[in-house]
């Protein structure tokens, strides 16, 4: 059986782990969860450290549970958390959940001897009446061991609801009512986690005097200071109606590079000498991002599926490439739809490609692609217009008779300044 600790502690997967928990790891097949609040209809980026935890759990020979927070959902986890969030309904969590296990399939294996499950904590917390929760658990861990917890401490100073300061109770319920009922033995989490996942621990050794443990993941951080798994437009989500493949595969391509390196050993399943083995050539010969296309590739791959992958790919050579007329004409509807949610995307009306060219580029569009007529002009001298990857060279060009599907039309503005049409 492969060594599970060993492998996350060369991909710098490891930040915290509670003693023995290497040893344990190494002698026995066990059963570990991490659990997932469905506060939105899709995971993003920012879950794929805990969800590659599992998949190498798994992979290791060991059986991963995902726990949806049902209940948990409803209340909010105060960890990193500045405010208090606002509390779903029953409903959007169930739809939330839905679409969540199906993101989850595409990582973990689901039958065979080691298979992946998922449980809803609102299983057993939906008949748990409050006395009984007090009685039982509430008894057993002191208000000072709950205080002494960062999620709380940090939030004394804004205030904390007696809602949001249960939130580690009922999570360490979660890991107790796991290790009685499905042999649950570890829990994983991120590093600012640790507080909520040691009073599972502690209430464990408190109700039932046995052995459990924990370990967790360093928070993901970028070379340059910012946030990762965010950009100008906010989340990078798994699901393509919230982040479409091009723009998922475009996350990836432009990570810096010392970000490349620390990332593919998080998020690539390749093997540690293959990822060597990409680090050495990409240190080589830096400029041809070996490691960013290499991370793009798989995690496109996974999270979408190939033919996205290709479209993605396809999309990027259009716009960054050096791509001609007869490359975009063969572009199938499918790219027209990738390009449109790849550069600013705008409709325009029939009628108004009765207009002449520098009419529809200044006034027939929702805001101005050019700022003048005497502008367009002077783009068209300067060779810097092209409309379908085709090169302007007079303002006699009729839009009408280009269109690409009867409806596309792709404006290039120099190099990189893009605007994508759809006639209506």
């Amino acid at each position: 059986m492969k060594n599970f600790v060993e492998e996350l502690k060369w991909r710098g997967m490891i930040h915290d782990m509670t003693p023995s928990t290497d040893s344990y790891l190494s002698n026995n097949k066990t059963v570990g969860y991490i659990g997932f609040d469905p506060t939105a209809d899709s995971l993003h980026i920012g879950n794929l450290v805990q969800i590659m935890t599992l998949v190498h759990f798994q992979k290791c020979g060991h059986l991963p549970i995902i726990l949806i927070g049902g209940a948990t959902g409803m209340i909010g986890d105060p960890s990193g958390k500045s405010k208090e969030r606002k509390f779903l309904n029953s409903k959007t969590i169930n739809e939330n959940q839905k679409k969540i296990k199906i993101q989850f399939e595409k990582f973990l294996k689901f039958t065979g001897d080691n298979s992946a499950s998922i449980v809803n904590n609102k299983t057993w917390f939906e008949d748990f009446n409050l006395l009984d929760f007090l009685r039982d658990v509430g008894k057993n861990i002191n208000i000072n061991y709950m205080m002494s917890k960062e999620s709380v401490k940090n939030r004394l100073e804004t205030g904390i609801s007696f809602t949001e300061f249960s939130y580690q109770l009922i999570q360490g319920f979660d890991f107790l009512w796991l290790w009685k009922n499905k042999n649950v033995k570890i829990q994983f989490g991120g590093s600012d986690q640790w507080g909520n996942i040691l009073t599972g621990n502690e209430l464990i050794r408190k109700v039932s005097n046995g052995d459990s443990y924990a370990l967790t993941t360093p928070l993901i951080t970028k070379s340059d200071g910012g946030k990762f798994g965010k950009t100008e437009d906010g989340n990078i989500w798994l699901d393509p109606e919230r982040t479409s493949p091009y723009k998922f595969y475009q996350f990836w391509i432009n990570v810096a590079d010392d970000d490349a390196i620390k990332f593919i050993k998080i998020f690539s399943l390749k093997s540690e000498d293959e990822i060597n083995e990409f680090i050495k050539n990409h240190e080589k010969e830096p400029h041809l991002r070996i490691l960013q296309n290499a991370l793009a590739d798989e995690i496109t791959q996974i999270v979408h599926d190939k033919n996205a992958l290709d479209v993605a790919k396809s999309t990027s050579n259009i716009l960054f490439g050096k791509s001609t007329r007869d490359d975009f004409n063969a572009l199938s509807e499918e790219m027209m739809e990738s390009i449109s949610t790849a550069v600013p995307c705008i409709k325009i009306k029939r009628s108004d490609l009765s207009n002449d060219l520098k009419t529809i580029l200044t006034e027939s569009c929702e805001f101005k692609i050019f700022s003048s007529k005497s502008e367009v002009i002077r783009m068209i001298k300067n060779n810097g217009l092209m409309i379908n990857k085709e090169k302007i060279i007079d303002d006699q060009y009729v839009m009408s008779d280009n269109l690409h599907f009867k409806k596309y039309l792709l404006i290039q503005k120099g190099k990189k300044n893009y605007t994508f049409i759809i006639v209506e």
